[in-house]
């Protein structure tokens, strides 16, 4: 006879033995993946037992390093090696090129306006190398479960525009990961630290990792997480740090601005290990192609001061949204890598007025809580009842009106999801057809907003101008994606779209992607990404 070990589903606390979901965040710097086992979320380590992979992907002509052997290159073959790619997502070819001498990158253009980085193995964008880290992830949690994945809650800064969101779940799909849900950053370490340590009342999470800041203001009640504002900064991160150092250096060794990119590469690393050295010493000697000095931190304080003001000035301005006093915030939660330096912690503890919390890994917190929904997304059990996340949008949603204004149709901080309808009519006598021009930002110009899509609207009745009515209806989901649709009421023709932003990949593009994928699958086995990961520690 054999015997079948019988539990309730979800009770059980081996990983293989309930539906495999995992948390992961898809960091600028660092990326980690995390599961609910035993009852608790942790994060999931490689072979040689570490947790973190650097985002780094170096392509090579037959294949693919990513992770800590990526990174150590990237001085050596920095054509090649992509780090950072996060502050790439979502930008078009002219966002990067604002950017100027700051990336080591031959970048191409393409049809689908993103900026593709030219390597030995071709073209590669964004959305590519953020997919070749996603199967590196999705490769460590099946071979530690045994099984397929059935989902992941990937995280995101709160401050993702739609366009940045759609390139991360188009990447997920590249990757071969199903994405249960797009999570804001700083919601899911609201999560890891509510669940954590019971908490209730008003809590702001101050999110500062490598490329980017977020600050949220939520209210915890009763296993309710619910986002009162969301602010921040998508270009605003360590890398910063980095730069100024970098800046320091270039002045102080009286070198010239115009480095090639290996010797840019090179003076990041440096820049870089400084930074990390300064977050325990109160000096540092700095040495650089035969130059050598010391920083001290005082004088990297002054370095970084303006950028964590900038912080500061977006966690008040959120504050002020969320309607609440800075009385009446129960705790501040430090989460990201950056929030270890020391002058981080002693201003946003005079800000807020109380000692900021940093006992949970401030590198680890995000994909901890993005694993404890997942478990919950696809029905495993949880001991302390349900959990019930409410998230807001970062930005307006609108679109353009006659003078070449933004009508705003959604408000930033609204919980999602959400649908809005609003009204318009045609302005011209005759007209047939109306263009929608979809667009997300706070300003009052089309031209200060960000454009995210235009669609049609044919077969509108001949009529004088205004007689006809128009019903534009905004619908955004869970993941914080767009879709909309718009309506003449009179003879119910309709037009809809889901929004897809100029700069991103349209379906077919990825199908075909994911096609050559599977057509070298059995060449491929992974083997070659983890080979950035088989390094001595």
């Amino acid at each position: 006879m054999v015997l079948l070990k019988i539990a309730e589903p979800g009770q059980s606390s081996q990983l293989h033995q309930s539906r495999l979901a995992v948390g992961i965040d898809l960091g600028t710097t660092n990326s980690l993946v995390a599961a609910f086992r035993g009852g608790l979320s942790e994060p999931l380590s490689d072979s040689d037992g570490q947790v973190i992979l650097p985002s780094a992907v170096r392509y090579h002509s037959d294949r693919i390093e990513v992770g800590k052997s990526a990174k150590l290159a990237a001085s050596l073959d920095p054509l090649n090696t992509v780090l950072s790619v996060k502050r790439l997502m979502g930008r078009s070819l002219s966002d990067v090129k604002q950017l100027g001498s700051r990336l080591p990158y031959h970048f191409v253009s393409s049809e689908f306006h993103m900026p593709l980085i030219n390597t030995v193995q071709g073209p590669k964008s964004p959305i590519e190398v953020s997919a070749d880290i996603l199967k590196v992830l999705r490769f460590r949690a099946e071979s530690i479960s045994g099984s397929a994945l059935i989902g992941a809650v990937i995280t995101v800064p709160a401050y993702f525009d739609d366009a940045q969101r759609q390139a991360t779940k188009d990447a997920a799909k590249l990757a071969g990961v199903n994405v249960l849900r797009l999570l804001n950053e700083p919601t899911a370490a609201a999560v890891a630290y509510g669940l954590d340590h019971h908490a209730e009342g008003v809590i702001a999470i101050y999110d500062l990792g490598g490329g980017t800041f977020d600050i949220s203001i939520l209210r915890l009640t009763g296993g309710v997480f619910e986002v009162l504002a969301t602010g921040g900064d998508s270009a605003l991160g360590g890398d910063d740090f980095d730069y100024a150092i970098a800046g320091w250096i270039i002045t102080s060794a009286g070198l010239s601005t115009d480095l090639s990119p290996s010797a840019q590469r090179n003076l990041l690393e440096t820049a870089c290990s400084t930074k990390e050295a300064l977050t325990d010493a109160i000096s540092v000697d700095v040495y650089y192609c035969g130059w050598s000095a010391q920083l001290t931190r005082a004088v990297f304080d002054v370095l970084i001061e303006p950028m964590i003001a900038r912080s500061l000035k977006a966690c008040r301005r959120v504050v002020r949204d969320a309607g609440v006093g800075l009385k009446d915030i129960a705790a501040v939660v430090m989460v990201g890598g950056s929030t270890r330096i020391p002058l981080v912690r002693k201003a946003v503890a005079k800000d807020f007025g109380r000692q900021p919390l940093t006992e949970i890994d401030p590198d680890q917190v995000v994909a901890i809580g993005a694993a404890i929904q997942a478990n919950t997304l696809v029905g495993n059990k949880r001991e302390g009842g349900e959990l019930l996340l409410l998230d807001v949008i970062p930005l307006s949603l609108g679109l353009e009106t006659m003078g070449g204004l933004m009508e705003k149709i959604i408000s930033r901080n609204t919980t999602i999801p959400v649908v809005r309808t609003q009204d318009f009519t045609t302005h011209q006598d005759g007209q047939t057809s109306i263009m929608i021009h979809v667009l997300q930002g706070e300003r009052e110009l089309i031209d200060d907003c960000r454009s995210l899509a235009r669609f049609e609207l044919h077969g509108i009745p001949s009529m004088v101008a205004g007689a006809a009515k128009i019903r534009v209806t905004f619908k955004v989901d869970a993941d914080g994606l767009l879709s909309v649709s718009a309506r003449e009421l009179s003879s119910g023709v309709e037009t809809r779209i889901q929004v897809k932003p100029s700069c991103g990949l349209t379906d077919s593009k990825i199908a075909e992607m994911l096609n050559g994928s599977f057509k070298y699958a059995d060449d491929d086995k992974f083997t070659s990404v983890l080979r950035g990961q088989q390094v001595d520690a």
